[in-house]
């Protein structure tokens, strides 16, 4: 167990990704991963798929509508939908698709720029799962009875507000003893909470933007630690400790800013679509101040809300400009772009990147992660499709591939044998 916890850590590293560790083993227990970085550090996994797709293990129906991603976190997959009026959580058996529990949260808000169900992707962390939905209501249940133990709305108690009219979409955070939330807002747009009682432990009230849709990441620059977080109108810097602005860069985006930033090296990058593109700025730390510098903006990656992931100095991800790119870190540079398949989200594990088409077919394709070209190896048809755009992204957990569209969930066995 000590070396193989080891040899993760240095794959980690390796990757140049901020070590958030919520999990072992091949856990996906929040957005994006255990790091929120969409890297998986899984191997021994298929190279090529059948014509038909890999196995599929089981599927799950009935689970609500959204676009939730599923977590996946000590044999059990945990997701959130809405049934009927009502906001739910869920929790199925791993190994088999089947329900273990599923909990009502409150009335679902069924407005009409958000009719679909949550967005945000459950947080699993120390036996308890944080969910978020459209309208602003965080609550805290037992991961193993699905009991709530507390709950939060953005709205009444933190003043909160969105930048456009899609609801809340953020992903929460824990960190330590924390919880990290952005309601936005003019009494403070980022709020920590204890992550056992959801007492405040402190609002930003020298941060007042509203919330976009991006998630929160952590780092620990110039020795200080600190959430990354990014709105309509900024990337900031907040002090983990006490809450304090450190930093903020002005970056304006449009309509919906939803990618979630990509720390490395004192480097932030950020994307987002409807015409804006993407930026980099280098952070630093002279004489206890801190200074976030623009080093380029373009829009060559003008990313939706599908996601990018960094592997070693490159940017992987789909662009509305451009299709799908590979985009030098520090430069912004295009390495190369394909078309050869629509709009959608990614993941990467074991030196392939998994790429899922957001419409028609829903096509999941295979690609090697090589800055050389696009290299597809295999792809194949989701088979079953809702009438609504696949935007959960995809999920690798212990050698298995989940792909939520809407009330069904989807397992894969992806692994070599």
């Amino acid at each position: 167990m000590l070396r193989s916890r080891i040899f993760t850590t240095l794959l980690l590293v390796a990757l140049n990704t901020v070590t958030l560790a919520l999990a072992i083993g091949g856990d996906w227990p929040q957005w994006r991963g255990p790091n929120r970085d969409g890297l998986s550090t899984e191997t021994g996994l298929l190279k090529e798929w059948p014509a038909g797709g890999p196995r599929l293990a089981w599927k799950a129906d009935g689970l609500g509508g959204g676009y939730s991603t599923p977590s996946v976190a000590g044999g059990r997959v945990f997701g959130t939908g809405y049934l009927g009026d009502d906001d739910i959580a869920w929790a199925l058996d791993a190994d088999t698709g089947k329900q273990v529990w599923s909990t009502r949260l409150g009335k679902a808000d069924h407005s009409f720029d958000m009719p679909e169900g949550p967005r945000s992707t459950p947080t699993v962390e120390g036996g308890l799962l944080y969910t978020l939905g459209g309208s602003g209501i965080l609550v805290c249940l037992d991961t193993a009875t699905g009991v709530e133990r507390w709950r939060k709305n953005f709205k009444e108690e933190f003043g909160g507000r969105m930048m456009s009219g899609w609801g809340f979409s953020e992903s929460l955070l824990v960190d330590g003893d924390k919880l990290i939330c952005t309601p936005g807002g003019k009494k403070g747009a980022v709020v920590a909470l204890n992550k056992t009682t959801g007492a405040v432990l402190w609002q930003t009230k020298d941060f007042t933007d509203e919330a976009a849709y991006a998630s929160t990441i952590v780092a620990e620059i110039g020795g200080v630690r600190q959430y990354i977080q990014l709105t309509g109108e900024n990337l900031v810097g907040i002090g983990a400790n006490d809450g304090r602005l450190l930093w903020k860069a002005a970056r304006k985006g449009s309509t919906a800013v939803v990618p979630t930033p990509i720390y490395h090296d004192n480097h932030v990058y950020v994307t987002s679509g409807y015409g804006v593109g993407c930026n980099l700025f280098k952070v630093t730390h002279e004489g206890g101040q801190f200074k976030a510098q623009e080093v380029y903006a373009n829009k060559d990656m003008q990313n939706h809300h599908g996601g990018v992931i960094l592997i070693g100095e490159h940017i992987y991800g789909h662009s509305d400009s451009k299709g799908w790119v590979c985009q030098e870190f520090k430069t912004g540079k295009i390495v190369w772009q394909n078309r050869g398949m629509s709009k959608g989200s990614l993941i990467y594990a074991d030196g392939h990147l998994y790429l899922r088409s957001e419409g028609g077919k829903g096509v999941v394709a295979l690609v090697e992660a090589t800055p050389e070209s696009y290299k597809e190896t295999s792809r194949f048809d989701q088979p079953d499709r809702s009438n609504r755009n696949s935007w959960p992204h995809p999920v690798i957990a212990n050698g298995m591939l989940y792909l939520r569209d809407q009330a069904l969930l989807l397992c894969y066995d992806v692994k070599k044998r």
